[in-house]
């Protein structure tokens, strides 16, 4: 493993506006380093987390971000303990109360939530990391994963071109936000009424005046496409939409990413998804299944990306 950054140590991750591009880079270095000898061994020799303790508060279904984060912290010595969503934030207890409480116990908190605001606020009172494994805001680690993968593929992230196929969601805004930081142009097509937030896309094209990033929203997805070194899909009803399925699925139609839509982008585009996937609605069963898709690399990536950022933060 490599020295514990300083400027990581005791660092929450609540927004991929929060790190700045070296550090982007010194997260991606590490998670390199472990993704390696961990493809190895399938162990660490290094145990970093030994001794510490995260609570996972996970108030939405999770495959990804549970195993992920559990699996790393026990294979870098550490221990997870899972709460589930007995914790009632807010309802039995206060976020205050919480956070404080928390803070005497353990070393850090993964909180997988709906509101933005809990996670915000929890940091500020809880004294000890905190990490956002989701809101309906943001979803920094799965970001994080994302670019590594595209990374790993074309060697290098400036000047590449990401185009979100569909709603300007919370992967869409993470994305913006850390593509911004990292001199990428990072575009979206979406349906009317389906934007992104308008603050959080100011932000982005804020900090991509300073790297030499674009950032880039329009409507027509063939119009956005071309040019495009990754098109990226991700699901039309997110957990708590269930009551929009069919409004959404009507104004989504016409935003699929198949073969003839990553055939426009180039013949060395690839195709992201973050999953989990509905095949024939916001992607094809050819493209997500076949040669051009990073979405298992993108998958694998969370736990090394996670892993790695834990390390920098509450390692020893």
């Amino acid at each position: 493993m490599g020295n514990l950054s300083a400027s990581l140590h005791g660092r929450d991750l609540l927004s991929s506006a929060d790190l700045t591009r070296a550090e982007y880079e010194q997260v991606f270095a590490t998670a390199t380093e472990l993704k390696r000898e961990f493809r190895e061994s399938r162990r660490h020799v290094a145990q970093p987390l030994a001794g510490r303790n995260v609570a996972l508060v996970l108030e939405k279904q999770s495959l990804r971000t549970r195993v992920t984060f559990e699996a790393g912290l026990n294979q870098l010595g550490g221990h997870a303990l899972p709460l589930g969503e007995g914790i009632g934030f807010g309802v039995r207890e206060s976020v205050f109360d919480i956070a404080r409480n928390l803070a005497l116990w353990i070393d850090g908190i993964v909180i997988r939530t709906f509101d933005h605001s809990v996670v915000t606020e929890l940091a500020a009172e809880a004294r000890i990391p905190v990490f956002n494994a989701l809101t309906d805001d943001e979803h920094p680690f799965q970001a994080l994963a994302d670019l590594l993968a595209l990374r790993e593929h074309f060697g290098s992230l400036e000047g590449r071109v990401l185009t979100f196929i569909g709603d300007g969601n919370n992967v869409y805004h993470s994305l913006a936000l850390a593509g911004a930081t990292l001199g990428m142009e990072i575009r979206l097509a979406h349906p009317d009424g389906y934007g992104p937030h308008e603050a959080i896309v100011a932000r982005a094209e804020k900090i991509a005046i300073a790297t030499g990033g674009k950032i880039v929203v329009g409507r027509d997805p063939r119009e956005m496409t071309p040019g495009s070194d990754a098109l990226y899909a991700d699901v039309w009803v997110s957990m708590g939409q269930e009551e929009q399925s069919h409004a959404r699925f009507a104004a989504f139609a016409g935003y699929c990413v198949d073969s003839g839509l990553l055939d426009l982008a180039g013949p060395n585009a690839v195709a992201m998804h973050c999953l989990p996937a509905h095949r024939g609605q916001e992607i094809t069963a050819d493209v997500l299944d076949g040669p051009r898709s990073l979405a298992l690399e993108q998958a694998e990536n969370r736990l090394h990306v996670q892993k790695a950022f834990l390390v920098e933060s509450i390692g020893r």
